[in-house]
């Protein structure tokens, strides 16, 4: 496992990469629309039927997909372009979208079809966001993975705090079929970004696993500490498998050959899980507790964002001597804070509450991403990527029934405190990969 240390970022170089800048926009346009529809949603079946519990069933509805696709979608992610594969994903979420707004423009949108609409568009997200992080492993050399991540994670959550700051004001003029408008339209842009990243037919398994050239690590302006080297598989397993089941088969095996990069992926999966489900209960906390509606909620929603990207740019300056120390301080920070969060009774207190949450979660999702992605061989991330959203959607499905329901039926102060919980798991997950990785250490040097 590989955590990266700086001396900074070099955004030139990396904006100079062929294709990075439509990757990056790309990503920017998609998530801005994704932003607004995820906001509006919720807070639409909030209106609608009154209930947290309803709130959780549209995030749980999201994520089913998420615990059966990978499997099959780890393959193709592995086996076809994965440039293509996005684009395909977005023009056919984009559709169901557009479709769902003109119900709602010219007809009577009911809940039960909002369910229909998460439903298919967490068909495609359990595929697209695991194609999306092997992409960009193709597109970035390995000597700039952390700046790749941090600058997509700025472009993500850039898009979801512009979507924050307009979504409030969107929807109590215009109504959710115009923030649905909104969102399909940026899935086609988003394709479009895609189909402009490189020309030509790419499959993974044509690259080849090499140790970037010394003279492209400094152009990058980045230097790498090793813990443990990347461990490939060996030429016999490199081959191509005969079936389906066989590369899952393979998957699996490398993960289980690699408990580092396993608790690693552990410790994201606990970040996503708790980012998700945690919006079952801030939106309570924004109707409930603050009394801020949803102009509040998007606020909140747009306090997240911009720590997030205050996160993202900082990474290489907070990260060049103790990047371990920085992650478990962010997972930490994170624990605490939402145990505290139901707390805080003025919107300001909590939108800064969540600046400093969305920068923690930048943090580590910037560091544990991109020694992932430093590790791990390119024909086998999509296989890595979907084992690790398994793990975190059956997370996520089990918080957002939970915290819903603790949320209605307790109180939002137990259900945030689980929350707080649940990044405490990922902080010992990382704890656990750091132990393995000087284990792993200790052994080479003794062998």
């Amino acid at each position: 496992m590989a955590i990266q240390t700086h001396r900074g970022v070099n955004w030139r170089e990396l904006f100079r990469q062929p294709g990075f800048p439509f990757f990056f926009t790309g990503m920017f346009i998609s998530l801005f629309g994704t932003g607004m529809s995820f906001a509006g949603v919720t807070w639409y079946v909030l209106r609608e039927t009154n209930s947290t519990v309803q709130v959780s069933l549209v995030t749980v509805l999201v994520m089913l997909p998420g615990l059966v696709v990978p499997f099959i979608g780890g393959v193709l992610i592995d086996r076809l372009d994965r440039r293509y594969l996005a684009i395909t994903l977005d023009l056919a979420r984009g559709a169901v979208v557009l479709g769902t707004a003109a119900i709602a423009w010219w007809g009577t949108l009911h809940v039960w079809q909002v369910d229909v609409m998460v439903f298919l568009l967490g068909v495609g997200f359990a595929i697209y966001w695991s194609t999306t992080h092997a992409l960009l492993q193709e597109v970035v050399p390995r000597a700039g993975l952390v700046g790749g991540n941090a600058a997509v994670l700025v472009a993500i959550q850039g898009g979801m705090m512009t979507a924050g700051a307009v979504v409030g004001f969107v929807y109590d003029h215009w109504g959710i079929g115009a923030i649905l408008t909104v969102d399909g339209a940026t899935y086609v842009v988003s394709a479009l970004c895609l189909w402009g990243l490189r020309s030509g037919y790419h499959a993974p398994h044509a690259h080849a696993e090499v140790e970037e050239p010394a003279a492209e690590e400094a152009a990058m302006g980045e230097e790498v500490e090793v813990l443990v080297p990347p461990v490939l598989l060996d030429s016999a397993e490199a081959q191509a498998p005969p079936s389906v089941l066989a590369d899952i088969r393979e998957g699996l095996r490398y993960l289980r050959s690699q408990p580092e990069v396993l608790s690693l992926g552990l410790t994201y999966s606990c970040m996503m899980a708790g980012v998700v489900s945690g919006n079952v209960v801030l939106v309570a906390l924004a109707q409930d507790v603050l009394n801020a509606g949803a102009r509040g909620f998007g606020f909140l929603e747009s306090g997240w964002a911009v720590g997030a990207i205050a996160g993202g740019l900082a990474t290489g300056w907070l990260t060049r001597r103790r990047p371990f120390l920085v992650l478990v301080a962010a997972l930490g920070t994170l624990a605490i804070g939402h145990v505290a969060f139901p707390y805080a009774r003025w919107l300001a207190v909590a939108v800064g509450m969540n600046v400093v949450f969305g920068a923690c979660r930048a943090l580590g999702g910037v560091l544990t991403q991109s020694s992932i992605m430093s590790t791990v061989p390119r024909r086998l991330m999509g296989r890595t990527q979907s084992a690790f959203a398994v793990i975190s959607t059956l997370m996520q499905v089990a918080m957002s029934f939970t915290l819903g329901w603790l949320a209605q039926h307790i109180g939002l102060a137990l259900a945030f405190g689980v929350l707080g919980v649940l990044y405490g798991g990922a902080a010992v997950a990382a704890l656990r990969a750091r132990a393995l990785s000087h284990a792993a250490r200790g052994a080479a040097a003794n062998g």
